[in-house]
C-alpha cells in the first residue's frame, strides 16, 4: 500500500495545479476499504511524496508543481538553466529526505510537549509570525527591495478580496458572486507561474535549457559536498520547517517561504540567490518535508489540524476509530507506533522513488515545446478547475497569468506576490480577532511573553535597516 501511494503521490505531485491537499482527498474514498494502519500509512506517503513530487516541474519547467514547492522554483530553475538540473533535483530530493526524516523523529518523541507549545500560540502570535513571514518579500527579491515591497502590497490586495472578516461586506468583488469567498491560491499561483512562462515562450521564443540537449547525468553526484557545506542549513531547515508546521494553519508551504528567506538573510553569499545558488534549495526542500511530521503533532495530540492535510487526516482517523487526543496514546499505542513509522518508511522510500521520478522526468524535456506548451496549459486549466469546478477560476488564472508575465516584464517579482496571498488572510484575520479581544489596545500585542518576542523580532527587522542605512547616508553627508 505504501509504494502503491507513494506512485500517486508523485504523479499527482508532479503535474501544476494538482496539490498534496487533492492527492490526499482523492485517497480518502479508497481508505474506506482498508484497515486503519494501511490507511493512515496510505495518506501519510502519499503527501511526502506529492511535496517532493513538486519540485520536478519547478526545476526543469518554472512551474511549481505544489504550493510547497514555489518559494524556490526560480531557483531551482535558474540551475537548470545553467544545465545544473541535476545539481536541483538531487539537492531538493535528499534535503526532502533528511527533514523528512527530521519531522518524523520530532513527531513521535516530542509530540506532546510541542502541542502543548503550539497551544500558547493566540491570535497575537500568529499575526506577527505572518508579519515575520512577510518580511521573507523583501529578502526573496534578488533585484530591488522597493519593487519586492510593491509586489508584495499587490499580493495582500488581492488576498482581502471577498467576504470582510468582520463586516460580512464583499469587498472588490467587482459584482461577481464567484470573488465573495476570495481568490483561490492554486489558480493564482498557476496563473502567474505557469501561464506567464508560456508567455513568455510564445513571445520570446526562449531556448531550452541546456539539460535538454544531453540525458541527465548522476543527480548524487556533488551531493555529499554540498551537504557538508551546508549541512548547518539543512538542520534549520528542518527544525525551523517542523516548527512551523506545529503552528495550526501555516504548514509546508509557509515553512518553505520563510527558511528560504532566512537563507538568503544569514547567507555568506547572498548575491547568488535568484541566479542558480544551491543553498536557498537546502533549507526550503528541507523545512517543507520537515512541516509534515510537525503538523501531525497537533493532529494527533489535540485534534487540531495543522495544515489543510491534517485537516483530512482527522477526518480518516475519527473513521478508522483513532480519536485523536491525548488518549489515543494510552488506549491504542500500536497504532500510534504504526503511524510513526510509516512516516518513516515513507521517507526511506522518497530516495528510491524520487530518483526513478527525476530520471523518468527527463522524457518532459524531449518533447517539442510546440507540443509542451499547450499541454502544460491543458494541466493548467485541469488544475485550477479541479479545485472548486468553477470555470471562473480558469479565467482568473488566465488574467493573472497575463498580469504575472507583464511583472516580470517590468522587473516586478512575482514570488512576493504569492507569498502576499498566502499570508494576507492570516494576518488580518489575527489582526482583527486581536483588536477585538483587546479593545482597540496595541498594547495588548507584546503583552504575552511569546508574542512580545516575537513582535520585537519583527520590528527590529523591519527598521533596523532602514535606521541604518540612514545613519550611512547621513555620516556620507557630513563626510
Amino acid at each position: 500500500m505504501i509504494v502503491c501511494s507513494a506512485t500517486f503521490g508523485l504523479f499527482v505531485g508532479a503535474i501544476p495545479g494538482l496539490t498534496a491537499t487533492m492527492a490526499t482527498a482523492l485517497l480518502v474514498p479508497v481508505t474506506f476499504f482498508m484497515d486503519p494502519i494501511p490507511a493512515i500509512s496510505a495518506i501519510a506517503t502519499c503527501t511526502a511524496m506529492a511535496i517532493f513530487a513538486g519540485d520536478i516541474p519547478g526545476a526543469l519547467l518554472r512551474i511549481p508543481g505544489t504550493p510547497a514547492s514555489a518559494a524556490y522554483t526560480d531557483e531551482a530553475y535558474a540551475l537548470t538553466r545553467k544545465g545544473q538540473a541535476e545539481k536541483a533535483l538531487g539537492t531538493g530530493l535528499i534535503c526532502s529526505m533528511l527533514g523528512g526524516l527530521f519531522g518524523v523523529v520530532v513527531l513521535a518523541t516530542s509530540a506532546p510537549a510541542l502541542a502543548d507549545f503550539a497551544l500558547n500560540f493566540s491570535s497575537y502570535e500568529f499575526f506577527w509570525l505572518a508579519c515575520l513571514g512577510l518580511t521573507c518579500a523583501v529578502v526573496i527579491s534578488s533585484e530591488s527591495a522597493v519593487k519586492g515591497v510593491v509586489s508584495l502590497f499587490l499580493g495582500l490586495f488581492i488576498s482581502t478580496i471577498g467576504m470582510g472578516v468582520v463586516t460580512g461586506y464583499p469587498r472588490f468583488t467587482m459584482g461577481f458572486t464567484d470573488l465573495m469567498g476570495g481568490v483561490s491560491f492554486i489558480p493564482a499561483m498557476v496563473g502567474m507561474f505557469a501561464i506567464s512562462e508560456v508567455l513568455r515562450y510564445t513571445v520570446r521564443m526562449i531556448p531550452r535549457p541546456v539539460i535538454e540537449q544531453r540525458r541527465f547525468g548522476n543527480v548524487f553526484k556533488g551531493i555529499a559536498g554540498t551537504l557538508r557545506t551546508y549541512k548547518l542549513n539543512v538542520l534549520r531547515g528542518s527544525v525551523v520547517g517542523t516548527l512551523v508546521g506545529i503552528l495550526p494553519g501555516a504548514g509546508g508551504d509557509i515553512a518553505a517561504w520563510v527558511c528560504y528567506g532566512m537563507s538568503k538573510r544569514f547567507s555568506k553569499e547572498p548575491e547568488k540567490f535568484g541566479t542558480g545558488h544551491v543553498e536557498g534549495l537546502v533549507d526550503a526542500s528541507s523545512a517543507n518535508n520537515a512541516a509534515l511530521g510537525g503538523a501531525w503533532v497537533p493532529a494527533m495530540v489535540f485534534g487540531i489540524p495543522g495544515d489543510s492535510i491534517t485537516a483530512i487526516v482527522i477526518g480518516v482517523l475519527y473513521m478508522k476509530d483513532m480519536n485523536p487526543g491525548p488518549t489515543v496514546f494510552i488506549e491504542r499505542p500500536h497504532m500510534v507506533n504504526s503511524v510513526f513509522l510509516a512516516f518513516f518508511l515513507a521517507n526511506l522510500l522518497l530516495l528510491p522513488l524520487g530518483f526513478l521520478a527525476i530520471r523518468l522526468s527527463r522524457q518532459i524535456l524531449r518533447i517539442p515545446h510546440a507540443v509542451l506548451m499547450p499541454i502544460i496549459m491543458l494541466f493548467c486549466v485541469v488544475g485550477s478547475f479541479a479545485i472548486n469546478n468553477s470555470s471562473f477560476d480558469v479565467m482568473l488564472m488566465l488574467i493573472l497569468g497575463v498580469m504575472a508575465f507583464i511583472m516580470e516584464e517590468n522587473g516586478f517579482p512575482i514570488a512576493p506576490v504569492i507569498l502576499g496571498i498566502v499570508l494576507g488572510v492570516m494576518v488580518e484575520d489575527n489582526f482583527i480577532t486581536s483588536m477585538i479581544k483587546s479593545d482597540g489596545s496595541f498594547l495588548t500585542f507584546f503583552e504575552r511573553p511569546i508574542a512580545a518576542v516575537l513582535g520585537v523580532t519583527t520590528l527590529l527587522i523591519w527598521f533596523v535597516p532602514m535606521g541604518l542605512q540612514l545613519y550611512r547616508r547621513k555620516k556620507t553627508a557630513k563626510a
